[in-house]
């Protein structure tokens, strides 16, 4: 097991990036390789499809979900080279990856997302819905109409829109895995907006996995607290950033690597009781 460097809110240099920033940008760099991770072929010949899978949380379940001998399909927006790298990564650990560019804010591409994905594989199995946009606002007043749009349109819309295209090849034993995250439950003053999507997919995740327990069909929810990705040091206050992840227990902020077993969890049958779970993996979240 490799020591990764995991630094401490104190350590945080309060990086500032354009929005939508590269994860190859972003200093310290997020532990996202999976290089502590241990497979036992929970997934194998598995086919999951998962957005948002250029960096961060996405690229490590899409390591973590190869790792487990699944097949993947990652769609981003924007980031081209850092999607590029995923699949590099994915190949690395004997699986295959389909980069897949595309908006989930638009139903149209959400099922051509999937349609792509049985067209390489033959089949579906996982969905893991996980982009998201946020951008910090100190006033609601300060929320245009525009940002508003689309948080919401990103965040729900597009889990909605994924799931949706995704469930006519579903069967009995497979999984839809939503990313929510903790503000979701516990808010947060500058990202009014976005805590409010947030709410919506928990609830969504508990609606959803009601209505599809009679096809057995699973539907949870992972909560993570503060994790390390690029979407902080490019929507997040300098302040906020320079000292990221103080506010929970262990005094730190996440690594996606820490979160991608809760994934594995979730799309496996090691999680074959759990469903309209909301998981949280938090580093003990306070208040």
């Amino acid at each position: 097991m490799q020591q990764e460097f995991r630094p401490t809110a104190e350590e945080m240099t309060g990086q500032q990036l354009p929005y939508p920033a590269r994860q190859s940008d972003m200093d310290p760099a997020p532990d996202s390789d999976l290089s502590n991770y241990k497979p036992a072929g929970k997934l194998t010949d598995k086919v999951a499809i998962i957005t948002g899978a250029d960096s961060g949380i996405g690229r490590a379940v899409a390591i973590a979900f190869a790792m487990e001998g699944a097949d993947v399909a990652i769609v981003y927006n924007e980031n081209t080279d850092d999607a590029k790298y995923t699949k590099r990564l994915v190949e690395l650990k004997g699986r295959r990856c389909l980069v897949i560019q595309g908006d989930v804010r638009q139903k149209a591409e959400c099922e051509r997302a999937v349609q792509e994905t049985v067209a390489e594989y033959g089949k579906l199995n996982i969905l893991v819905n996980n982009a998201a946009f946020q951008m910090s606002q100190q006033k609601l007043e300060d929320i245009t109409e525009e940002q508003l749009r689309r948080t919401f349109e990103t965040n729900i819309f597009g889990y909605v829109f994924m799931a949706q295209a995704a469930l006519p090849h579903l069967h009995e034993d497979d999984a839809i895995v939503n990313t929510g995250s903790i503000v979701g439950i516990v808010g947060n003053p500058i990202l009014v907006d976005y805590t409010a999507t947030k709410g919506a997919i928990h609830a969504f995740t508990k609606s959803l996995a009601i209505q599809l327990g009679e096809r057995k069909i699973r539907v949870n929810c992972v909560a993570p607290g503060p994790v390390w990705t690029p979407n902080i040091p490019a929507t997040m206050p300098k302040d906020e950033v320079k000292q990221f992840g103080h506010e929970v227990a262990l005094a730190r902020p996440g690594q996606p690597e820490e979160l991608a077993p809760a994934y594995v969890l979730l799309a496996s049958s090691d999680g074959s009781f759990m469903t309209g779970s909301i998981v949280e993996v938090t580093g003990g979240k306070l208040g």
